[in-house]
């Protein structure tokens, strides 16, 4: 009987979970399919999003302990439960920095395997010794062999900053899954969990029967808590929220939704919250960012260093859905890591089959925003909650003087290294703090021609601003007369301001800005 309190934060062991009370929110019906047709899967989901507890609950499935699905709806489903052999392999316990370390996680796994199973001498390699194990589990048990590999990607996105680290990497997987399918005829399941699809690891190439099911509609909830999930396992504990709040239960729900839900897998599907955020919170009765808090992944790092990426197209610029499924490189197009990671969400598809991705929710832009401002701002890095909370004041008080001075003193500090993107990176650096500022102030950002660049409203103030590029904070003040982009407050009691700024390429630097009032 579980305990509807006992939220299993961290936990990943099935049987931990089920034997000792904690809330278990039932997926085993998603699973009846892929246990039941068996053959090789793929799943790719962001870090603390289920997929270990899905591996687990597989192992447990598979290893017929039937005693602990009693309640959950494959026991319904399901009248026999053979034992098979499993083959638990999880590399994210280790930080990769050199072909050394990979290779003892490996051997150490083998060792444990061989210990059970026995070992040829003639088995050097290890490939054959895993395809030795498989073949000696399945005579041994008399049942086919389940394969379950947990982040199987950790080492190459440790590696992704480093191109010839990433191919040791590479061949060392390569002689680890290389003899996977000649011994197909030993193997009843397989399953591989991640966080990207590596298009040149001989895992997916030498797999050519790999089923990904990473963005399939049947599968798109298999990891995350739904809507429904909340309302069935946790409609205690957001009523306890409520009440810490003083605030209702409608608006708790709305306040878990906007902070942790909007993820989606697949267009048509259903939303999902992230379940380690909503557990957190759940628990510890507060809003907090608690997946961002757990480290932001170093391969974001690394590949925001690689691109002088236009943040403003993030939500703009089209993914065609082939990116997905086989990643080589973050240097081209950082958009299909970050929905993988987690960082961006399904926002759209187009006729032509391209994806449109946003951010899930508050909790992913605010964090990923204030990841990325130090690296923006400074080189000594900045107090990105100070700064935007200091930068918000100045609006609400009606300064924007004060507002303008502070930015272009942010600007001032800039290394030249950083600075020398120009246009790009200056606009860049004016969506992370709009942006941002949205989280205090409403913050408008233009979707279509005929718009200014940014509109901030206050209770007593609206600000509009045009950014120009090697112009003049006149011919940007001109612009907002020019087309209009005043007109729609004129009736509003709110002061309004208008900002017109210039950046100089030259000067990589804001070099003049005017503001004129309504």
């Amino acid at each position: 009987m579980q305990d509807p309190t006992k939220y299993p934060i961290g936990l990943q062991d099935f049987e931990k979970i089920r034997k000792e009370g904690y809330v278990y929110v039932d997926k085993t019906a998603q699973i009846r399919p892929i246990v039941d047709s068996g053959g090789y899967y793929f799943l790719s989901r962001p870090r603390r999003f289920g997929k270990s507890l899905l591996l687990s609950t597989l192992a447990a499935y598979f290893e017929g302990k039937k005693e602990l699905f009693q309640g959950l709806s494959i026991a319904e489903l399901i009248r026999e439960w053979p034992k098979h052999p499993v083959l638990y392999l999880n590399l994210s316990n280790e930080k990769y920095t050199n072909p050394t370390i990979l290779r003892d996680v490996l051997n150490y796994r083998l060792n444990i395997w061989e210990e059970l199973y026995g070992k040829r001498e003639d088995e050097t390699t290890l490939s054959l010794r895993f395809a030795g194990i498989i073949k000696r589990a399945y005579e041994q048990q008399k049942n086919q062999v389940v394969i379950l590999i947990d982040e199987y990607d950790k080492p190459l996105l440790d590696a992704v900053d480093d191109a010839s680290l990433a191919e040791e990497f590479r061949t060392i997987l390569q002689g680890m899954y290389s003899n996977l399918k000649s011994e197909d005829k030993y193997i009843r399941f397989v399953m591989l969990t991640g966080v990207a699809r590596f298009g040149k690891v001989s895992v997916f190439s030498a797999l050519n029967n790999l089923n990904d099911i990473s963005m399939d509609h049947e599968y798109a909830t298999l990891c995350g808590i739904t809507e429904q999930e909340v309302d069935t396992y946790f409609a205690q504990g957001v009523a306890a929220l409520a009440e810490r709040y003083r605030i209702s239960v409608e608006e708790a729900r709305e306040r878990l939704r906007r902070r942790y839900d909007g993820y989606l897998f697949e267009e048509d599907a259903e939303r999902v919250y992230n379940p380690f955020s909503l557990l957190n919170t759940l628990a510890k009765k507060k809003f907090r960012d608690y997946w961002f808090a757990t480290g932001t992944p170093s391969f974001l790092a690394a590949m925001m260093r690689h691109e002088n990426f236009n943040l403003e197209n993030l939500s703009t610029r089209a993914v065609a859905e082939i990116r997905f499924n086989a990643l080589d490189t973050l240097k081209s197009n950082p958009l299909p890591i970050l929905f993988q990671a987690g960082y961006l969400t399904i926002d759209r598809t187009d006729d032509n089959g391209n994806y449109f991705l946003r951010f899930p929710n508050e909790e992913v832009e605010r964090s990923f925003l204030q990841v990325l401002l130090p690296y923006y701002a400074s080189q000594s890095g900045v107090d990105g909650d100070s700064l935007i909370a200091s930068m918000s004041d100045h609006v609400r008080a009606g300064a924007p003087e004060d507002f303008m001075l502070e930015l272009q003193a942010l600007l001032a500090d800039t290394p030249y290294e950083k600075s020398r993107a120009g246009e790009i990176y200056f606009r860049n650096l004016l969506f992370i703090i709009f942006r941002l500022l949205g989280f205090y102030c409403e913050v408008e950002h233009p979707t279509a021609a005929g718009r200014s660049d940014v509109v901030i409203k206050t209770d007593k103030y609206i600000y509009v601003l045009e950014l120009k590029v090697d112009q003049s904070a006149e011919a940007a003040l001109r612009q907002i007369e020019e087309k209009g982009y005043a007109a729609p407050y004129a009736a509003d009691k709110r002061k309004l301001f208008k900002l017109g700024v210039n950046f100089s390429g030259e000067k990589k630097q804001m070099d003049e800005w005017r503001i004129a009032e309504a």
